[in-house]
């Protein structure tokens, strides 16, 4: 019988021999070479229009040169580009299985071993730079060495070995030497960062970061040359009006000498004066336009400037957005966990388990924030009118885990006296009748007349008054949206108690106290 064919998430089939070699290993005479050329020096306006335009002419190997001599040369974009990057493979990342059945489970446990290898968030760094060049190519490595499949690694693959289809201009094609071909199904995770829409090419953060990185590697040359020029006093050489050609090439010479060697020797009728040049405010030109193009660079990357940025409360504002702004962490985080569950973890079910309808989902991202002080008190106070939670649930909320089977708990402190149940007491007399009548009994204790009172208005008069509120609820409680709505429901429901009722209760229950009260004094 034939061996079932698969198909990948784009309905390519699959060929197993072609995954248990590597696709695209460097070679050092082919067109995948590690050494690459740099776009930086020398690069202008009309330069940089080239190498843009060129990219999205289906020649992108200037632009992604470019895009790395950024990274290395501009210690700004670099610094927020790396947070954003490790803030996002530092999330949560959970696994969430099809189903609850056995197979669902094992499928979802065998993507949790991958997950949990540990370098596995540096891989995720490497699939993340698609971020500032708009793609990225991680090839995955099967081992196969004991009749599994399994990734023995994730391998970044240079951005410059690929290009784009020259019909679609989105299709990614591996450069060899042959010419261009296309990628092994179940071979790659092809991650594309989509910071804005259209082409893959135009999807980086480095194209719009290259125009401001040309303009402050002007301001930074023109800062180095008046700091070379102004920073140090003027050396005057002054001679008498009887020099010589000769004499004055000396002093020329000196003049010279002293600002490289900071040494020279001059004629006793010659001297040279030190002028301290006045370049007060002249220099803070050049400062002020490269943190102006470098707080650009933040926004653009870190969506806010706050934590990259010395001001007024700078550390409080820097806390609250932690690096990269939610939104953008957010949408980082559900891109990458696409990517991952197209590219890693439906190969590897279908190559260990078998082809399934579902598949386990890859989720990244920060967990949900519990407010936990007014969620238990909105628990505290909605449950004895009848709402239902589930302990289990609770636990979750408050990360709390499950207490083992042998493990010491946690009691309420016991109180002098507990309440009789109500269904223990469906007979009970009225409360001022009880209380007269326990006082009776030999031995009865004030406390114990109290006690039997408070559970005789439990089981006549409380719960009548009590079942008109908690009378649904519990799903009028489940269509709200906020916290002020459900308590103007359970503030609509008291008021059907009526006050005079209640009133009443109250002063039964005060009489019966102080029936016992009295008595117990004589005792």
């Amino acid at each position: 019988m034939a061996e079932f064919q698969f198909l990948d998430a784009f309905g390519r089939p699959i060929q197993k021999a072609a995954l248990k070699s590597e696709q695209a290993a460097a070679t050092t005479r082919g067109v995948r070479q590690p050494f690459g050329r740099h776009q930086a020096p020398g690069l202008t306006p009309g330069k940089l229009a080239r190498i843009l335009r060129h990219s999205i002419d289906g020649d992108p190997e200037a632009y992604l040169e470019l895009a790395e001599d950024m990274e290395e040369r501009d210690l700004h974009y670099a610094g927020v580009l790396s947070i954003r990057k490790r803030q996002v493979s530092g999330l949560q990342i959970n696994v969430e299985a099809a189903g609850d059945d056995a197979e669902s489970i094992r499928d979802a446990d065998l993507v949790r071993e991958v997950i949990g290898r540990d370098n596995f968030q540096d891989e995720l760094v490497d699939i993340l730079d698609a971020i500032g060049k708009g793609y990225s190519a991680t090839e995955i490595i099967w081992d196969t060495s004991e009749g599994q499949w399994m990734p023995s690694a994730l391998k970044y693959r240079d951005p410059r070995w690929f290009c784009f289809d020259h019909i679609d201009g989105d299709t990614l094609l591996l450069r060899d030497v042959a010419g261009d071909v296309p990628l092994v199904p179940f071979k790659w995770i092809v991650h594309r960062a989509k910071v804005k829409s259209g082409l893959t090419i135009r999807g980086g953060l480095a194209r719009s970061v290259a125009w401001t990185f040309l303009f402050k590697s002007f301001t930074a040359k023109d800062w180095a040359v008046f700091c070379e020029a102004y920073g140090q006093p003027l050396r005057l050489g002054k001679f008498g009006p009887d020099a010589s050609p000769e004499e004055k090439d000396i002093l020329l010479q000196a003049v010279a000498s002293i600002g490289t060697d900071f040494a020279a020797i001059v004629p006793a009728s010659m001297t040279v004066e030190f002028v301290q040049a006045s370049i007060s405010g002249s220099h803070e030109l050049y400062e002020r336009r490269s943190d102006w193009l470098d707080r650009q660079v933040s926004k653009i990357v870190l969506g806010q400037t706050a934590t990259t940025d010395a001001q007024a409360g700078g550390y409080a504002v820097g806390k609250v957005h932690d690096g990269v702004r939610e939104d953008i962490e957010r949408s980082d985080g559900q891109q990458l966990a696409a990517t991952l569950t197209r590219d890693l973890v439906r190969p590897l079910v279908d190559l260990n388990h078998g082809r399934r309808k579902k598949y386990p989902k890859i989720t990244i991202g920060r967990p949900d924030e519990v407010d936990v002080e007014k969620l238990v008190k909105n628990v505290v106070a909605l449950v004895p009118l009848g709402m239902k939670v589930g302990m289990a649930t609770m636990r979750d909320k408050i990360g709390i885990p499950d207490p083992d089977d042998d493990e010491e708990l946690l009691v309420p402190r016991a109180r002098p006296a507990e309440l009789k149940k109500p269904e223990d007491v469906q007979t009970a007399e009225p409360p001022q009748v009880a209380a007269q009548s326990a006082l009776q009994q030999p031995g009865m204790k004030a406390t114990d007349a109290i006690d039997d009172a408070a559970a005789a208005i439990v089981a006549n008069e409380w719960e009548p008054m009590v079942a008109p509120i908690v009378a649904g609820l519990e799903d009028e409680l489940a269509t709200v949206g906020s916290e002020d709505e459900a308590k103007a429901i359970i503030a609509r429901r008291i008021e059907t108690m009526g006050v005079a009722k209640l009133a009443e209760v109250l002063a039964r229950s005060a009489f019966a106290a102080r029936l016992a009260g009295e008595a117990g004094e004589d005792l």
